[in-house]
């Protein structure tokens, strides 16, 4: 796969996460217990044989940063090629940013020097367990301009996102994409990852950016969508997208079903994240947990139930936790009770307080609360 340059594409990146992006970007946000969202998609670049890989970053990124280091934990700390985190350019008067193809332009050097002759442009927010060669040989059989990833998703999951739908014939080939707002009635979901020659995405760059169009989907392939050859190629492994507090909550507790747990976790293609050395959590007596994920570092001695508990968290004596996401480090005070909740990090519920939201639209504290 060294043909084959990665793009892990933040600029404009849609999400409608509320507090939870209140002080990161969406590829930052904890997923899993343990996991960044950006996690899923090097974990799958890296895992595919991808040894190139740029992160165009947009804005509030300085966790993301922190999280990535110098990439070792997904082997791309390298001398010749591995991770490049590529800084967004202003180029407007009032400092508002252009779109991705105006930030693919600025850092073009990126493109020319790097040994691969085509491209994987993905975004952060769609968790996946994919491998990415089987993709770029569609590609070539076919014969694509641009081959897109897609997933056809029954309507329970589209109610819960956004997305771009798109048309597509027997054959494979696409002839229509629209994004959430449009008229297409479609269950087949772009997942944001295409694969194409680079010299046509450098060529699409020189060209949109001369019409004064600039971004890569919108302007470089939905308005050229009859004039470039775009094929499918259908991903039918779990899919989560996650640009919504509801399909963030949603897919979050569907990790809670041990065959989907199973399937993005425990495959030949492992997902990798930043090592932190904790001990195992820790359950003291009169503790009751079940049909939850407690991550290390845990002092457990109330009761959890249906929830994902990141690393660190404290829950003291006769306190309850019920369908929550509790982000590292929150600490539930004794006889408190937190139902249908989204704790952000360091969020502590004091003693004998209640806090309660809705299944489908949880409570959410931003983080460093005090409640």
């Amino acid at each position: 796969m060294n043909q084959l340059i990665g793009v892990v594409n933040l600029v404009n990146e849609p999400d409608d996460l509320e507090e939870l992006t209140y002080s990161r970007c969406v590829a930052s946000v904890p997923f899993g217990g343990r996991y960044r969202l950006i996690d899923f998609t090097l974990s799958n670049m890296v895992n595919s044989g991808i040894r190139d890989v740029a992160i165009f970053t947009h804005h509030k990124y300085r966790s993301l940063m922190d999280h990535l280091g110098s990439g070792k934990e997904w082997d791309l700390d390298r001398k010749r090629g591995g991770l490049f985190v590529l800084p967004a350019v202003h180029d407007e008067p009032n400092g508002l940013l252009k779109g991705d193809l105006f930030q693919f332009y600025c850092h073009r050097d990126y493109f020319l020097r790097a040994a691969g002759e085509y491209v994987l442009i993905s975004r952060s927010h769609m968790v996946c367990n994919i491998d990415f060669r089987p993709v770029l040989e569609s590609h070539l059989e076919t014969g694509a301009d641009v081959t897109v990833v897609y997933k056809t998703l029954d309507e329970e999951d589209l109610l819960h996102s956004k997305y771009r739908r798109i048309a597509i014939k027997p054959s494979g080939q696409v002839t229509l994409m629209e994004d959430y707002r449009g008229s297409l009635r479609s269950s087949q979901v772009s997942m944001e990852m295409y694969v194409m020659r680079k010299s046509l995405l450098l060529d699409m760059v020189e060209t949109c950016l001369g019409q004064g169009h600039d971004h890569f989907v919108r302007d470089g392939i939905m308005k050229n969508i009859d004039k470039l050859v775009v094929y499918g190629y259908e991903f039918k492994g779990y899919v989560g997208i996650i640009n919504s507090i509801t399909g963030y909550y949603r897919n979050s507790m569907s990790l809670l079903q041990p065959h989907l747990w199973r399937e993005l976790f425990f495959q030949d293609r492992l997902i990798y994240t930043k090592v932190k050395d904790e001990p195992p959590a820790k359950y003291f007596e009169g503790a009751r947990v079940g049909g939850s994920l407690v991550a290390n570092g845990c002092l457990i001695e109330g009761t959890v139930e249906n929830s994902l508990v990141f690393r660190g968290v404290k829950i003291h004596k006769g306190a309850v936790v019920r369908n929550c996401i509790l982000l590292q480090g929150c600490e539930i005070g004794q006889n408190a009770v937190v139902e249908n909740t989204i704790l952000d990090k360091e969020v502590r519920i004091q003693a004998g307080k209640r806090l309660s939201g809705d299944l489908g639209a949880p409570y959410i504290a931003a983080k460093n609360k005090v409640i």
